[in-house]
């Protein structure tokens, strides 16, 4: 009798092993890269070709709500944009960027953030889980939607605006006892890693914009207006003055 209940004791405790090792478990699956972004042959510029890049403004919104960007995102974005080694030297917003010359490409960086965690799904699954004691836990799936869009708009030193833009959206497959933090922001990395990847190859493909001889630098940074005097609308008569002669007395 002890025999058996032991056995049946190791055989239940290897089930609540595998149940709980099964339930942990997660996969991310990402949206196909899109065909504009196959990958570009870079181009070895020289020094005197590369001109700074400075960073103008940067807004993160989340569901349509705007957000505080963090340093480390901005971060990531210019080491991206580094790592195609067509701008001399990076410039994060805030920074000092005097003495870098007329020369200069300024950057605005926008993110927008779509989040769908499932709620009222998850919520209804729980009850079920908890319905059955876990039982079940091995066998369903929880949800957690993801989608970026990273743009990127530089205007040259005369004035000429490019926008870049990158989409990717992604989804964690994961078990009950698998929803942890890390498990966000390994999807969060991955989507925004083929958004990064898809605008620096839209970039690589307009090196030559960006190059010093591209455009030259306006001799002065005050325009001429040229002001000619307005003709009146109307015009006056003018007074004519005659002479009078007074006849002779006989």
């Amino acid at each position: 009798m002890t025999r058996h209940t032991t056995r049946w004791s190791i055989v239940s405790f290897v089930g609540i092993l595998l149940c709980v090792n099964t339930g942990c478990t997660r996969s991310i699956e990402l949206k196909p890269a899109s065909t504009h972004s196959q990958s570009t042959d870079s181009r070895l510029l020289a020094s005197d070709e590369r001109v700074p890049l400075v960073m103008d403004s940067f807004h993160l919104s989340r569901n349509g709500a705007p957000q505080n960007p963090s340093t480390e995102t901005e971060r990531r974005i210019l080491n991206r944009v580094q790592e195609t080694r067509l701008f001399s030297t990076l410039i994060p917003l805030g920074a000092q960027s005097d003495s870098l010359g007329e020369k200069i490409v300024s950057a605005r960086i926008t993110i927008d953030e779509t989040i769908e965690p499932h709620s009222w799904l998850s919520a209804f699954k729980g009850i079920i889980l908890g319905g059955s004691m876990f039982l079940l836990s091995p066998f369903v799936d929880f949800e957690y939607d993801y989608a970026a869009k990273v743009g990127l708009e530089l205007e040259r030193w005369d004035g000429q605006v490019k926008r870049y833009e990158g989409v990717s959206s992604g989804t964690v497959q994961y078990k009950l006892f698998g929803a942890t933090p890390v498990m966000i922001d390994e999807l969060k990395g991955h989507v925004t890693e083929a958004c990064l990847t898809e605008l620096t190859t839209q970039l690589v493909r307009d090196t030559t914009l960006y190059m010093a001889s591209s455009a030259p630098t306006s001799a002065s940074g005050v325009r001429t207006v040229t002001v000619r005097a307005k003709r009146p609308s109307t015009t006056f008569p003018t007074r004519s003055t005659s002479a009078t002669t007074t006849p002779s007395l006989p």
